[in-house]
Parts: C-alpha cells; structure tokens; sequence
C-alpha cells in the first residue's frame, strides 16, 4: 500500500461541515457512499476516500469553498469523472472533494474564430455534441470520455494528438480560484499574445495542485472534408513500429497512428466482439481534401508494404470508423479482461520517435523477463506509447515485481531523452520519475511556485511535488 494513504487525518471541524451544509444543502455529503465514489479512480493505488464532497455551481461557489477551507486549513481535491490513473483524485490527505460534475454548461461558441467557453465539467462528447452541425469539432480524445477540466489539468492528449497537438496547445485561456480563494482569468481569445507570464499554461498540466479550473476557452477545428481509417497488420511489433517511423519522417499529416500488439487485439476481439486478425497492428486515420487523404493513405500504405504489411482494411463510412475507434478506446477495459480481478499498472511513456522502436523493443524484452502479462498499445506517431501490466491487487510480491517492470520502463525513455509520462500526468504515482527526468534544481523550482501560489499546501496535497 502506498504510505501515502495511511498518512493521519484529523476530523473536518464541525464549523466547517455546517457552513457548507448550510450553503449547499444536498450538494455537500458526508456519505460513505458518496465519499467511497470521490476516493476511488483507474489507477492501481488503494482508494483513498475524502472526508466530504460538494458539488458547485460557479466561480463563486468555487471562491467561498476555497475560502473556507483556507480558513479552517482543509485540504481541496478537484475531481472531473475520476478516469485519471496516477492518483490524481485520491484523497491522500484527507480533505474534501471539489466535484465539477454540475458546473457542465456550454458557456458560448465563437463558430467564426474557432473557440468555445466552457465550464470544467463539460466533457470532450458534450462539447462535439453541442458543436453539431457547425462545422466545428474539439479533437482531444483521450479515449475515456473526461471533463474538460480534468484534460487541463492534466494535460492529455490522445489518439489525435499527431495532428491537432494536445491540451496545451488547446486551451486559449481559464479562469481559476487560487488557493487563497482569489479568481484570475488567464490568456484569452486572441490567437497570440506576449502579454506577461503564461500562466495559462502553468495551470495546465497543473493537477489541481495550483488552482481550481472554473471555465475555460478551448480550440477549435474545422471537421475535415474527407476522413478515412484503415487497419493493418504486421509481421511483428519491430515492422509496425518502422512503419510509424517512416510515416512521421516522411511528413505524413496523418491524423491518428495506433498501435496495438497482438495481445491487445485478442483483448479486443473477446471484449468488443471484434474478428480482427490477432498480429500486431496499425490504427490510421487520415483527415483532409478528398485527394489530399487518398494521396496520404496510398503513400503509407506503399511504406506498410514495404514493412511486410498486409491485410489493409479501410473504414470510410462514419458508423464503421466509430466501431472501430470505439474497440481503440475500449482497450484498457478488454485488456483488464484477460486477467479477471486484476487492477492495471499503465505505464505512460514517449520518446523521440526515432528511438521509438529501440524503446518498444527493450520494453517488450522486459516484460518477457518479467513473466507479467503486460500487453502494449501506444498514440505511436508521437512516440508515446502505454503497457498495461496487469496485476492482481492481493498479490504484494506480483505488484513488488510490476512496479520494477515500470520502473526499467522509464529509465530507458529517459535514456533516450523521453519522459517517464506522455499525458497521464504525476498524481503521486510518478514522483520519483518527476526528480530523475528533471533533477533536483528544476524540481526545487517547481516546489518553489507551488508553495508561493498555496502556502498552505491545501490544493490536492501529496501530488506532483515529491515531499508536498
């Protein structure tokens, strides 16, 4: 068990608990039930359960909560739809859970610049859904259907990222309470500015743990005029991996490159109902001018070739490309199933894609040494690419033996100039790999905004920051 979640709590005070009862009637609980949901997310680590949670309904509401548990020194924990998997929502600390389910409305869409204004629990299908018939689409896709706020806070990505970038080059600017129950409003709606400190993205990627996000105005892109998805199979993970390679050196403007070992689709096919061909395989997606993507899969589908690809299947009407993105998105549940009862260590990282393949290649020689069931899928175009070990949760030396299989993981992205996380984030899961990528100076300098911005260290303790 994580030392972390058996740290002392004291009790909330009583006068806390009746000035939020009193200001938030059925949206403050003390429920065991209620409690046990806010302390419980994807990742392998035990819950830890807040001692209370509320559910606001605007900047205000955020403010006076903030302000309150600054008065009687309670710690916050900001929670979206709990789909992280570092431990970002665990309640470590104690404290209370900051729910932003209700605070879900589409503030307004800018159809003629490209944004849209957006309360942080609106999540990435409500907004395309509000987006329908405009033309419009938000490309984040990170496969779990999270909030806004939560992609923000952590920085996601996803299957799109090879082409419409990730959180960070999404959001234009937010509003957000500080830890002293301030609200500032960051960015903005123009494309450019050089106007002051960025701290739109330093609350990016932030992990709740320097603010609270209350709204924010993301991108957006024009739908293409043409989409096309194909699969296709391979020989081995090596010949995939140097078909991805090609691809990205080549200036390919794919919009997605997966790849899933030969694990993974026979997860899928027992899961999702799939017929797939059990062989490592690629997921492409290609989106432009109805020339541009026939010219852009023709010239990966050579390179494919060349590589001993074969069985190319194309998807071009919607309903099938969504079935197929669907099993995509469906893999950490399917693979979870191939061992029933296990929970899943994910291992997040991303390389320089030219030492792509000597990374996938070492990964795959390690999980073979280990004697774990560990199946790999990865957003490959941009080097970042996940195993899922798979563990069962009572088995003390089994988790001994998945933690040093993550471990082998990320010092050799690190040794090939990566990071130890491509979009997952820190949470607690991944703070030693946080001071070995960065070192000590950079880390210091880190601690250093978070104690200047939350003195108390009251926003989500215990993450990102090894000793907070």
């Amino acid at each position: 068990m994580n030392a972390l979640t058996t740290a002392p709590r004291r009790p909330l005070p009583q006068t806390f608990i009746d000035a939020l009862a009193a200001g938030f009637g059925a949206r403050f609980s003390t429920a065991e039930a209620v409690r046990a949901h806010h302390g419980h997310d994807e990742s392998h680590f035990p819950d830890a359960l807040p001692d209370a949670v509320v559910f606001p309904h605007t900047t205000e509401e955020v403010a006076v909560i903030v302000a309150l548990c600054r008065e009687h020194g309670v710690a916050l924990i900001p929670y979206g739809v709990g789909s992280s998997l570092e431990g970002h929502i665990l309640a470590v600390r104690g404290g209370i859970s900051v729910d932003f389910s209700e605070m879900n409305k589409v503030l307004a869409v800018h159809a003629e610049d490209m944004d849209a204004v957006v309360q942080p629990g609106v999540t990435r299908k409500q907004l395309n859904a509000e987006l329908h018939g405009s033309g419009l689409f938000f490309p984040i896709d990170p496969g779990a259907d999270a909030s806004l706020g939560g992609m923000a806070a952590t920085r996601a990505s996803g299957t799109n990222a090879v082409r419409y970038g990730t959180m960070r080059e999404n959001v234009l600017g937010m509003t957000a309470v500080l830890a002293d129950g301030r609200v500032i409003r960051t960015g903005g709606r123009a494309r450019k500015s050089s106007s002051g400190y960025d701290l739109t993205r330093l609350l990016v990627g932030s992990e709740g743990t320097l603010g609270l996000i209350t709204e924010l105005t993301v991108r957006l892109h024009p739908l293409p005029e043409a989409v096309s998805a194909a699969i296709c199979t391979f020989p081995d993970v090596d010949a995939a991996v140097r078909t991805v390679i090609q691809t990205i050196q080549l200036g390919v403007p794919v919009a997605r490159i997966e790849l899933l070992d030969s694990l993974t689709v026979t997860a899928i096919n027992r899961y999702s109902k799939t017929t797939l061909r059990e062989a490592p395989m690629l997921f492409f997606e290609f989106h432009g001018s109805p020339a541009g993507v026939e010219e852009q899969a023709a010239t990966v589908q050579e390179l494919a070739r060349d590589n001993g690809g074969e069985d190319f299947e194309w998807a071009t009407r919607p309903e099938d490309r969504s079935r197929l993105w669907q099993a995509r998105h469906d893999t950490y549940f399917a693979c979870l199933n191939l061992k029933p009862g296990c929970r899943g260590i994910t291992t997040d990282v991303c390389v320089p894609i030219s030492r792509l393949a000597e990374a996938i290649a070492g990964t795959r020689a390690d999980i073979a040494a280990s004697g774990l069931t560990a199946p790999i899928v990865g957003h490959v175009g941009d080097g970042n690419f996940h195993t899922l070990i798979l563990v069962d949760p009572e088995d003390a030396a089994e988790i001994e033996r998945a933690e040093a299989l993550n471990r082998r993981i990320v010092e050799r992205a690190l040794a090939l100039d990566g990071t130890c996380t491509g979009e997952h984030g820190i949470g607690f899961g991944k703070q030693d790999f946080l001071l070995a990528e960065h070192g000590e100076a950079a880390v210091d300098a880190m601690r250093l905004v978070k104690q200047a911005l939350d003195p108390h260290n009251l926003l989500n303790p215990g993450k990102v920051i090894p000793g907070l």
